[in-house]
């Protein structure tokens, strides 16, 4: 295969409301178009051309704010966030460069809908079937740089799955899946310039077969995103859900969970914890019946109405029962320091609880990381002997209330409102 790229120039400054396909059409006029030929058209004119242009206004932060449907990582003023769209960048798409001053522009509405249309319109003007592919440049984790990468296309497969074909060896090949719209863009990078005034390149040689996919194809959903969130956000994403979703938790989920939990600072060079995982029904009805008589017990000596147990039961019992897994943390004391005054000794104590509610944090954070719903509940601090007796735990293990796991249900949570620090932290 040869491939050329070829810039495509003459292309004047771009207006809102101006019609690209003309403009493009104009321009690659003198080139010669062939059938084949993918046409890559930068962002910035067509978000131009869209009226995708905004006064900076109250300053690019509120842009990239509204246009971000989450922030995935941040580190003084730079924010990586992911679109509406699914494109994970700096700034949402938000871009003051080749913009008159005062001006930004934002991503595309619909990038491959501005692909198709466009592809539309220079094939019909230029009698030739033509592929586009719109291109933003993206930094990418782990390499210094930017690069062309496709936001849209038509006419062309963005991705190629050769997963079943054979290499020049004649080994199967069980994972390759060639993103062929990044690749187009990547190249046409190289026609283009970031100060050349040159925003469209023709990328001819490029083997079509495979139809047309669209570039939402290219984003990956959030249950293979291995890096969904930098480790300082995912500690706030982190919610308190008591509602899961279908299916199960995987015993592997929970065990990197309690090595996680492990990691917790502790007193004296121990690791005071242990964890009873419930998958089984019957377990976890015998636990939770456990919890349940113990309650009724504790509130009937309250004098609380029987209608009022039995509905705070089943509110707790909407939680507990409904979960896939249970996970109840202990903690015990046996190396705990022995001091003669009463101060000293309950401070131990309290050094013991304190490294254990450190390991119940660790371990719904690691349950956040893996993409499992988790909701910590005080439970089984309140009914000691009857949890210790329903598990099989020897007197030494003090139970930690209960972590109900599974799958997080559908919808995304509702941003955390910002957190007045005053009443949180003093400086001196």
């Amino acid at each position: 295969m040869t491939v050329e790229v070829l810039p495509v120039e003459g292309i004047p400054e771009i207006r809102p409301g101006d019609d690209l396909g003309e403009v493009v059409a104009a321009a690659l006029s003198p080139i010669g178009v062939r059938d084949g030929d993918v046409v890559a058209v930068t962002q910035k004119v067509v978000s131009k051309a869209e009226g995708r242009v905004v006064p900076e206004g109250d300053g690019r932060d509120a842009w990239v704010e509204r246009e971000s449907r989450r922030v995935v990582a941040r580190r003084d003023d730079l924010v990586i966030a992911e679109t509406r769209h699914g494109f994970v960048c700096a700034n949402a798409g938000v871009d003051a460069s080749n913009v008159e001053a005062g001006f930004l522009t934002l991503l595309p509405e619909d990038p491959d809908g501005s692909a198709a249309r466009l592809r539309d319109e220079l094939s019909k003007r230029l009698d030739a079937e033509l592929a586009v592919v719109i291109t933003d440049t993206f930094g990418r984790p782990w390499r210094r740089g930017v690069v062309n990468v496709a936001i849209g296309c038509a006419g062309i497969a963005s991705l190629v799955d050769l997963r079943g074909t054979r290499d020049h060896h004649g080994r199967e090949l069980e994972a390759t899946v060639v993103a062929l719209a990044d690749e187009v863009a990547a190249a046409s990078g190289l026609a283009m310039g970031k100060a050349a005034r040159v925003p469209a390149a023709l990328v001819r040689g490029v083997a079509l077969e495979g139809g047309s996919v669209p570039v939402v194809e290219l984003v990956r959903p959030p249950e293979e995103d291995l890096f969904r969130s930098s480790p300082l956000l995912s500690i706030s994403e982190r919610r308190t859900i008591r509602a899961f979703g279908d299916g199960e938790v995987p015993r592997a989920v929970v065990e990197e969970a309690v090595r996680a939990a492990c990691t917790a600072p502790a007193p004296h060079h121990t690791r005071p914890w242990s964890f009873t995982a419930l998958w089984s029904p019957s377990a976890k009805r015998r636990l939770l019946g456990a919890i349940a008589e113990a309650w009724r017990a504790d509130l009937r000596g309250d004098g609380t109405p029987e209608e009022t147990i039995e509905r705070r039961i089943a509110r707790s019992d909407a939680v507990l029962g409904a979960a896939p897994v249970l996970i109840v943390p202990w903690v015990r004391f046996e190396r705990a320091h022995p001091y003669a005054d009463a101060e000293r000794a309950h401070a131990e104590q309290e050094m013991f609880l304190l490294s254990g509610g450190a390991a119940i944090q660790n371990l719904l954070l690691a349950l956040h990381a893996q993409g499992y719903a988790s909701c910590w509940i005080s439970s089984t601090l309140f009914c000691q002997e009857e949890s210790r007796a329903a598990l099989g735990m020897g007197e030494a293990w003090f139970a930690l209330g209960t972590v109900a796991v599974g799958p997080m249900p559908a919808g995304a949570a509702s941003p955390r409102p910002p957190l007045d620090l005053s009443e949180h932290l003093r400086a001196e």
